[in-house]
């Protein structure tokens, strides 16, 4: 028996207790954008119920065009007011070297793929990057409550990412400019 026909048996199981009468809009008003890893399993950890809040999966959870384009229709269309972003610890893509994944990918293609698989080292950036593009999305209306967290596949509990380390560069390049003039 392969994985999917597993998936499929388990399917007639759990239809037995699938909800009806929910409609798209997520009860929550609510986008998260969260990593592909099997071990981050975010019904388990924010104990969700169907219809309560939008979920985007990638590797890396990473904010790219395509989840923009998702978190777009899911506010515009469908509601949504608060994005989440949650990236987790030892994730598989800061483990990449990007020039080297990609020339795998060439050799084993034939050619460079087109997007970009968006390495990264240190989780922490990653997330305050990944607020930063929704926060500066010119699609998004809804791009003040935008959070960014770091989930540990160790104890399932979450540190929540600032952007205070931006925020004193920032004042810091402010003073010497203005110690400079």
């Amino acid at each position: 028996m392969t994985a999917i026909d597993e998936m499929l048996r388990r399917n007639k199981t759990a239809a037995m207790y699938h909800p009806s009468g929910l409609g798209p809009s997520p009860l929550k008003h609510l986008a998260v954008v969260m990593c592909m890893d099997c071990r981050v399993d975010a019904h388990v950890a924010f104990r969700l119920n169907p219809g309560e809040i939008h979920l985007m999966r990638n590797a890396g959870g990473i904010i790219s065009d395509d989840v923009i384009r998702s978190l777009a229709i899911s506010q515009h269309a469908l509601g949504t007011r608060e994005v989440m972003i949650v990236h987790h610890t030892d994730c598989g893509l800061a483990k990449l070297k990007e020039d080297e994944f990609r020339e795998e990918l060439a050799r084993f293609a034939g050619y460079r793929p087109t997007w970009s698989v968006q390495a990264f080292t240190d989780p922490h950036d990653s997330v305050r990057e990944s607020m930063r593009r929704v926060q500066d999305s010119r699609f998004l209306h809804h791009t003040d409550k935008v959070r960014g967290f770091i989930f540990d596949v160790e104890t399932g509990l979450l540190e929540e990412v600032t952007e205070e380390l931006d925020e004193v560069t920032e004042e810091n390049d402010q003073e010497s400019g203005a110690a400079t003039s």
